[in-house]
């Protein structure tokens, strides 16, 4: 799932936490599809909600689309 198919209705914003599971890290992910991994929960939320700024969206194609692996021979 990405920014831009959150499952919300049109135009409404859309913030996504995600701890990360066997470490005190926490993923955010931002309705411009920026996202950016946090130790602090406060700090995550400064950043979230002070959009624009320190957002720099994902490219499409260095999330959406996995490499493909290696053939075996």
């Amino acid at each position: 799932m990405s920014a831009r198919d959150s499952g919300a209705p049109a135009g409404r914003t859309v913030y996504r936490i995600r701890w990360l599971p066997g470490t005190d890290r926490l993923h955010a992910s931002c309705f411009c599809g920026a996202e950016r991994e946090f130790e602090d929960p406060v700090v995550l939320w400064d950043w979230l909600l002070g959009h624009p700024e320190g957002h720099l969206p994902r490219t499409p194609e260095a999330h959406d689309s996995p490499a493909p692996a290696a053939a075996l021979v």
